[in-house]
């Protein structure tokens, strides 16, 4: 391991900073900023196996919550996107999630368009706690599946 993450690893898994660490960098990498938050998930864990659920569960919380920020944005930015013409492939891809509706959140964990995904359920107003459920499942999976790789590779 690199010189400096191992040290910076250590310090984000001390017991006062693992857990709320987590939940802020899952919290942020679920808003429309380009980060992921699968490596702090997983050096969590790997320095501390105990909280492997703690973690697994802070992060879905976070990560959750950040959706329904994103979703919140969209919804407020209704207004101002309105004003703007859509191409084919952007009124395409609103009548799949209009079609779709909040199942659609379910797709929230995928990289790249997963966030944007919860802003545009925001956007189109589709109702807002059936969206968060859908994003819960979704997202708790990825952590599951994502951070059980991880250790199958890396080990615990």
């Amino acid at each position: 391991m690199d010189s400096w993450l191992e040290p910076l690893l250590n310090w984000l898994a001390l017991p006062q900073f693992g857990l709320s660490s987590v939940f802020v960098v899952s919290f942020l990498s679920a808003t429309l900023l380009p980060m992921g938050s699968e490596p702090a998930v997983f050096g969590l864990i790997k320095l501390n196996p105990h909280l492997f659920w703690p973690a697994i569960g802070v992060a879905t919380l976070g990560n959750t919550l950040g959706g329904a920020v994103s979703w919140w944005m969209g919804l407020a930015s209704h207004k101002v996107v309105e004003r703007h013409q859509h191409s084919q492939h952007h009124l395409r891809a609103l009548e799949w999630l209009e079609k779709l509706g909040p199942k659609a959140c379910l797709l929230a964990w995928l990289p790249v368009v997963g966030d944007p995904l919860c802003a545009v359920a925001g956007w189109l107003k589709l109702p807002f706690w059936p969206c968060l459920a859908y994003m819960a499942v979704g997202k708790l999976a990825r952590y599951l599946v994502m951070t059980s790789a991880l250790i199958g590779v890396f080990g615990a």
